[in-house]
């Protein structure tokens, strides 16, 4: 019989930030994985901006972009 693998993806280990008595008070990351960070929380805080607009329908979509140039 097979062992049972885990499906949960491993988290590389961080470095962190510690005080004098060896408390973690900050993380440190690339600046790649920084970016990436920012982006996803820039994205999330337009989905959450627009949470209130009515979706458009595929038609009304295909005409904004005819209007605009874009197709």
């Amino acid at each position: 019989m097979l062992a049972k693998r885990s499906v949960r993806p491993t988290m590389p280990r961080g470095r962190y930030v510690t005080d004098r008595k060896g408390k973690r008070t900050g993380v440190v990351l690339s600046l790649k994985r920084y970016a990436r960070l920012m982006d996803d929380l820039h994205d999330l805080a337009i989905v959450a901006e627009r949470k209130t607009e009515k979706p458009l329908s595929a038609d009304e979509l295909k005409r904004r972009l005819r209007q605009r140039g874009h197709l």
